[in-house]
């Protein structure tokens, strides 16, 4: 299940919203890594920058759209590496189960719940932004489908996922300016979101 053997091209038929989810976010990441090593590029980066970052200030005041651009949104490396490997690893069997729209709606959801909760679980001056909350709400669909739906996913498959989960749970705790409530709750809304997204689905 999380070990991909296709080649590039399988990957994009079989999987194409996680290939957009991946390639916007790298598109993104490459283009404020261009900006910060050419300095003409540094003003034009800095207001993307603010304008996809999710501010609690700036959404109370209108700016709505960073509730959903903000999961799109990293600027160093080892936050880019850490969330894509998650996606490419975990996002596609989910694609797989339960087809195009409904993972769209359960990977977009649980990110865009995961910045709602922010917005009200934070103060007015926080801001924050990345992949992490919906890569959580992966995290809590696949629960879901371990203690409701064993069938969907074997014995080895439930070790990774919860080994996994563990370990991300735990670094997002004891590394430095981590959005823990983003975790959290992005978890949480996976978990509660999933049966409506398995509603009517039949392990085959």
């Amino acid at each position: 299940m999380f070990i991909r053997t296709e080649s590039f091209k399988q990957f994009l038929k079989h999987y194409p919203v996680t290939s957009v989810i991946l390639a916007v976010n790298i598109l993104i990441f490459l283009m404020f890594y261009v900006a910060l090593q050419w300095g003409a590029l540094y003003g034009f980066a800095n207001v993307v920058f603010q304008f996809m970052l999710a501010s609690n200030y700036d959404i109370m005041h209108g700016a709505w759209w960073q509730l959903i651009t903000a999961v799109f949104l990293h600027t160093t490396f080892e936050h880019i590496l850490f969330n894509a490997f998650s996606i490419l690893i975990f996002a596609p069997a989910l694609e797989m189960m339960l087809g195009k729209w409904r993972f769209t709606l359960g990977y977009l959801g649980t990110g865009i719940v995961a910045n709602i909760a922010s917005l009200f679980l934070e103060s007015q001056g926080f801001s924050h932004y990345g992949a992490s909350g919906a890569v959580f709400g992966l995290f809590g669909i696949y629960l879901y489908l371990i203690v409701f739906r064993k069938e969907w996913i074997s014995k080895q498959d439930q070790t990774i996922v919860l080994v996994t989960l563990a370990i991300s749970l735990i670094y997002s705790f004891i590394i430095p300016n981590i959005d823990v409530m983003g975790h959290l709750t992005g978890f949480l809304s996976g978990l509660l979101l999933a049966p409506a997204l398995f509603t009517g689905k039949t392990f085959r």
